[in-house]
Parts: structure tokens; C-alpha cells; sequence
């Protein structure tokens, strides 16, 4: 039986400007959030069970509260994870929760890099908190929907995803201090400056528990140990040589110098921003794109083909964004040159074969807010 409150939050997607694979080094990054999203809508049950139910799914998941553990939902049911570790986060907190339905509802496109798993876990976390009368903070609800992406789902994201969904702010990107968890809300009105966000979902797959992820991780870890710091963050473009001259293996160096110029990059572009310099933003995001693509190795014959693209029809500037291997490319244009270059992108994918990329525009919206509550 279901209570008759229903508590509706909804949580965006985001796209990354800029500081791509520094979050989980301790760097910077600059996500901002976008107008797609996830809506959580929850109400209480008698019997004390978690059921998760969602519109783009054919059956419902249900499983007991007190069986919530990482790795309980597994096959078939996997996808419910996303939800379920919420309700089991809190748990590990110390919370007491009853039962409860979560209901979902997401228009993020799946397995696009755009974070369509941060948006599903801050909106339960934010809906599941006010139901229940939790109390959270926007800083615990952070830290609790990594905590069920990351250790319940088994996901090992940085964090940059929950803090851009919850933080997120019309017109503005958002500079993540991803040591101290601080964030600057920094000027992007598109509009104003006569540009546009085009962004180009490559349609190719985009998983990030699939070991590649971890490997590039594990990979900076390593780097940060060797050099004796606490994580890569603490090298700055002055130490660089002198960092890759100590370095075991060229694989190391060539991640260790992407994570070291691509925080160098970040706040390069974070001063643009400060003084109004949109445009001027362009060549970081080229040069972001060709680190990612030489030294951290994650960009695809997809992406690569679009940012070729994107840059060739007049973008000031064009990157993947998100943890690649697929996903999407971002670029910065005018408006009509952006309807071309989608144009262009289309027939340049059908032309090797690949399959049909999806474009659109994105502004930055609003975070984790409340829909309803009645």
C-alpha cells in the first residue's frame, strides 16, 4: 500500500566545458548543467521494501531494505541500482528509512556521456531526503548520490557529475575545485555573447564500468605516487618536465601530462570567463581535445571525426566531453554555423559508415530543485 505523499525532484544531466579526468585527481573541471534531466518522484510504503519503477523500463525492480548491498541487483535488475543504492547510502549514514516506491522519468540521452546516472542519483538522494525529512544539505546530498554511484553501483566517478547536477545555475558554468569541493559560478551567457553550445551525441557506446575507466585512474594514482604528491593536481605546468623526467613508463607520463596541462587549461579558461572572453575559450577546448585523444587515449574514431568536423564549419573551438571511449563532442560556434556543422557531422558519419549522430544545443539551466510535493 502506498501512501497518499508523492515527492517529485528533478536533477539535470550535464555537459563538461572543460577539465576532463582531473576530478578524481584532486584538479579542476567546469561542467555546466543542462536542460535535460531526471525527475524522482517517491511516496512511502507499508511493507519494507524498495520498488523502483521507470518509464523507460518494461518491469518494475523491488528488493527488501534490509537486503540492499552492492552487488544485490544484478542482470536484468542492474539498472535499479542507480536508485536502490541511494536508499542504501543513507542507510550506511545512519538513517532510518521505510519503505518506499521511487518513480523515474529521464529524457538524458543513455550512454552519452552526459551523466545520465548523476542526474538518476541526485534526484532520488534530493527526493528521497525530503520525504523521509532528512535534512540533507546540498554538500551531503553530493556526497551521498557519488556514494551510491561509486561504491554501491560500482562506478568510479570523480564526483564533478553530482556536484554539476546539484549545483548547477542558469547562465553560469561552474569551476569545481575537486579537493576542497568549492564551486565558482562563472558567467556563460550564450545568448548575450551571440554563441552556441553544440553538442553531437557520436551514438557510439559509452561505458564506464567496463575496466578503461578504472585503468586510467589507476594509472594517475601511480603517477601521483611515484612523484610523491598527494594526486596530480599538486604539479603545475612549471614541474612538468621535471615530473615526466621521473616517471617509470611512457604510458605514465603521457597521463600524468594530460592531467597536469588540462588543470593548467581549466583555469586558464575559468579567467577567460571572469572577464567576458567566451570565444577566447575556443583553442583551450581544441587543445583539451587532443590531449585526450594522444595522452589519455579516450577519444574514438566517432569523436574524433565529429570535433574534425565541428572545427572545419567554423567552431571556435570543439572537444569530447564526459569520460569518453563514445559519448558526445561539444562545440563552440555561432548559431548558423552550428546548424551547418550538424548538417555536416551527419553526412560525414554516414559517409564512413557510422551510425546516425543526434545533435543539439545546450544552455546552462537550473540544478536539483523540487517539481512537487502533495
Amino acid at each position: 500500500m502506498t501512501s497518499e505523499r508523492i515527492v517529485t525532484w528533478r536533477s539535470p544531466g550535464r555537459v563538461n566545458l572543460i577539465g576532463e579526468h582531473t576530478d578524481y585527481n584532486d584538479g579542476f573541471c567546469m561542467p555546466l548543467a543542462i536542460a535535460q534531466g531526471c525527475n524522482s518522484s517517491v511516496s512511502r510504503l507499508d511493507d519494507p521494501v524498495v520498488e523502483v519503477i521507470s518509464a523507460q523500463k518494461d518491469d518494475p525492480v523491488e528488493i527488501a531494505l534490509d537486503e540492499l548491498r552492492p552487488g544485490a541487483l544484478t542482470g536484468d535488475a542492474e539498472w535499479a541500482g542507480y536508485a536502490a543504492g541511494v536508499v542504501w547510502a543513507l542507510q550506511q549514514r545512519g538513517y532510518e528509512l521505510g519503505g518506499l516506491t521511487i518513480c523515474l522519468d529521464g529524457d538524458v540521452p543513455g550512454g552519452a556521456g552526459l551523466s545520465s546516472s548523476a542526474a538518476v542519483v541526485c534526484a532520488v538522494t534530493a527526493s528521497v531526503g525530503d520525504l523521509f525529512d532528512l535534512g540533507l544539505e546540498r554538500a551531503e546530498l553530493v556526497s551521498v548520490a557519488r556514494q551510491a554511484e561509486n561504491d554501491f553501483v560500482g562506478a568510479p566517478t570523480g564526483g564533478m557529475d553530482q556536484l554539476a547536477s546539484v549545483y548547477g545555475e542558469v547562465g553560469r558554468v561552474l569551476l569545481c575545485d575537486m579537493r576542497s569541493l568549492e564551486v565558482e559560478a562563472l558567467p556563460f551567457d550564450l545568448d548575450a555573447a551571440g554563441l552556441t553550445l553544440l553538442v553531437v551525441d557520436s551514438r557510439a557506446p559509452h561505458q564506464l564500468t567496463d575496466g578503461l575507466y578504472g585503468e586510467r585512474r589507476a594509472a594517475c594514482e601511480e603517477a601521483a605516487r611515484q612523484l610523491g604528491v598527494p594526486a596530480l593536481r599538486d604539479l603545475t605546468l612549471e614541474d612538468l618536465s621535471d615530473a615526466l623526467s621521473r616517471l617509470s613508463s611512457d604510458l605514465l607520463r603521457k597521463r600524468a601530462r594530460h592531467v597536469i596541462t588540462e588543470n593548467d587549461r581549466t583555469l586558464a579558461a575559468a579567467g577567460l570567463l571572469r572577464t567576458g572572453q567566451l570565444r577566447q575559450v575556443g583553442p583551450l577546448l581544441t587543445a583539451s581535445h587532443q590531449s585526450l585523444r594522444d595522452d589519455f587515449e579516450v577519444s574514438v574514431p566517432e569523436i574524433d571525426l565529429a570535433v574534425e568536423v565541428l572545427l572545419a564549419f567554423g567552431a571556435y573551438g570543439a572537444r569530447i566531453t564526459g569520460g569518453g571511449f563514445g559519448g558526445c563532442a561539444i562545440g563552440l560556434m555561432e548559431p548558423a554555423q552550428a546548424r551547418a556543422a550538424a548538417i555536416g557531422v551527419d553526412g560525414a558519419f554516414a559517409g564512413r559508415g557510422y551510425r546516425a549522430p543526434s545533435s543539439f544545443t545546450v544552455t546552462p539551466g537550473p540544478g536539483t530543485r523540487r517539481l512537487t510535493a502533495v
